[in-house]
C-alpha cells in the first residue's frame, strides 16, 4: 500500500507557467489584455474555431451563449441529466426552462434519438418554445454530434455544446470546437478549471460564429461596446455605450499566461494521459467485475476522466465501499456525476422521481473515477491499479469464503 495519498487531479503547472505569470504581473496589463487576445487566438487555431472569446469559466461560456442566442423566459434547452449542475443553472437563470432527457448506456452521452421524441412532444404540447440542445460531451467522449445536428435542424434550434471534458477531443476526425458546415447555430465551452485537460486556474472559452462571439464578448463585459483593452491601449478610445444588461465575465492576462504555456503542452499532456488509460484498460479488462470506458471507433476521446463501471451483480461491495476501499489505500476516486434530476432543487421542482431518467440512474450506481492526470508516475498509476484489483481479489476470497460454508451448511442438513 502507498506511504502517501495520491490525489484525484492536481494541475500540471511547471517553470514555463509560473514564469509566464511573472512576465505578466511585470507587465502594465494584468487584467483583460494583450495575453487574453493571443490566447484567443492561439486557441482558435489549435481547434480550427472561427473565433473564441476567453472567459472566467465555462458556466459563464454556456451563460454567455444562451445570451448571445436571445434564449430566455418561455422558452426550453434540452439537456443531459448525466452533468455538473452548472449547464442546469445558466438555463433557470436567463428564466428559460431546462429539460432533461436520458443518456446512451455505453457513452453517457445524451440520446439523440430520446432529444427527438422529446423535442417532438413538447412542440406538440406548445407549452415552452424549445430553443437549443446541450449536449456534453461527458469525460472527453464526442456526444453523436451528426445525430444531435439533425435533430436540431428538423426542430430550428441551437446547439451548445459543454466540451468542459473534450478538450482536445476529436469527432469523425473533427475537433470538437472547430467550425462546421451545418447550417445550425452552434458554440461550443470549454473549461479551464484547475483539474481539466488545460487549466488557467479558473477559465473558460466560448467558440464559434465570429458574430455571435462578438455579442457574446459584449455580453461579458457589462454589455459594453468596447472592451477595456480597446480602450485603455493606444488605439483605444475613451468613448463606449452599454447595449446589454451585460455580466462581469472577462478573462484576465494572468490567467491568460497559464493558458498559453499549458496549450503549447497540450498534445504533450493528451498522449500521457492516453498512456495512462492503456494501462488502465489492459489492467481491468481481466476482471468481469468491471465495464471499461467507452470510446466508439469515431471519436478521439479526450480523456478528461476515467470512469470504471462496477458490475455490481458480480461483487458483494457496494460502490460507495469499493470508494472507501481505496481511501483506505491512500488512493482517491470520485463519482461524475450525481445525475441532476436526484438534487433536491430540479427534483422538487420538476417532480422527478429516481426512476425519471432509469439509464443515468442505474450507472450513477456503478460508476468510479479514477485519478488520471499528466503528472502520475508508472509508479502512481502501478499504485492505483494494484489497489482496485486488490480490492476484487479480497472480495473473490470473501465470497469463495462464504460459497463453501454454505456448502458445507447445505452438506450437514443432508446427512
Amino acid at each position: 500500500m502507498r506511504d502517501s495519498f495520491l490525489p484525484f487531479s492536481p494541475p500540471s503547472i511547471s517553470e514555463d507557467e509560473i514564469a509566464e505569470v511573472v512576465d505578466t504581473l511585470r507587465s502594465d496589463w494584468i487584467t483583460t489584455g494583450p495575453k487574453v487576445k493571443r490566447f484567443e487566438q492561439d486557441f482558435a487555431r489549435a481547434v480550427g474555431a472561427q473565433a473564441a472569446l476567453a472567459v472566467s469559466s465555462c458556466t459563464a461560456a454556456m451563460h454567455l451563449a444562451l445570451a448571445a442566442l436571445e434564449i430566455g423566459h418561455g422558452d426550453a434547452v434540452i439537456t443531459s441529466p448525466m452533468t455538473f449542475c452548472s449547464g442546469l443553472h445558466v438555463i433557470e437563470q436567463v428564466g428559460a426552462r431546462p429539460v432533461l432527457v436520458d443518456v446512451e448506456p455505453d457513452t453517457l452521452n445524451i440520446d439523440p434519438f430520446k432529444v427527438a421524441e422529446r423535442a417532438k412532444q413538447l412542440r406538440r404540447a406548445n407549452d415552452v418554445k424549445v430553443k437549443a440542445i446541450l449536449p456534453i460531451h461527458l469525460y472527453g467522449h464526442p456526444s453523436d454530434l451528426n445525430g444531435l445536428m439533425q435533430v436540431a435542424a428538423d426542430h430550428d434550434l441551437a446547439l451548445i455544446e459543454d466540451a468542459a471534458h473534450s478538450l482536445p477531443a476529436k469527432y469523425k476526425g473533427r475537433t470538437i470546437g472547430s467550425a462546421t458546415d451545418s447550417k445550425v447555430p452552434s458554440l461550443t465551452c470549454f473549461s479551464f478549471y484547475a483539474t481539466k485537460n488545460l487549466t488557467t486556474a479558473e477559465g473558460g472559452m466560448l467558440t464559434g460564429d465570429p458574430d455571435v462571439i462578438e455579442k457574446a464578448r459584449m455580453w461579458s463585459l457589462h454589455g459594453m461596446s468596447r472592451d477595456a483593452w480597446k480602450r485603455y491601449s493606444s488605439e483605444g478610445s475613451w468613448y463606449y455605450e452599454v447595449l446589454y444588461p451585460g455580466f462581469k465575465y472577462n478573462m484576465t492576462d494572468i490567467q491568460a499566461a497559464l493558458g498559453l504555456r499549458q496549450l503549447q503542452k497540450l498534445s504533450q499532456f493528451h498522449a500521457r494521459r492516453r498512456q495512462i488509460v492503456e494501462r488502465y484498460n489492459a489492467a481491468f479488462s481481466q476482471f468481469e467485475e468491471f465495464q471499461l470506458p467507452a470510446e466508439r471507433s469515431d471519436v478521439e476521446h479526450a480523456w478528461h476522466l476515467y470512469v470504471l463501471r462496477l458490475n455490481l451483480e458480480q461483487l458483494a461491495i457496494s460502490r460507495n465501499q469499493f470508494i472507501e476501499e481505496l481511501r483506505a489505500r491512500n488512493i482517491a476516486s470520485s463519482v461524475h456525476f450525481i445525475p441532476i434530476h436526484l438534487h433536491p432543487y430540479y427534483r422538487d421542482k420538476y417532480h422527478y422521481s429516481t426512476e425519471s431518467f432509469p439509464v443515468a440512474y442505474r450507472e450513477y450506481q456503478r460508476m468510479i473515477s479514477l485519478p488520471l492526470y499528466p503528472r502520475m508516475t508508472d509508479g502512481d498509476v502501478d499504485d492505483v491499479i494494484a489497489a482496485v484489483c486488490d480490492i476484487v481479489r479480497i472480495e473473490r476470497a470473501k465470497g469463495r469464503i462464504v460459497n463453501a460454508a454454505d456448502s458445507l451448511q447445505e452438506s450437514a442438513v443432508h446427512e
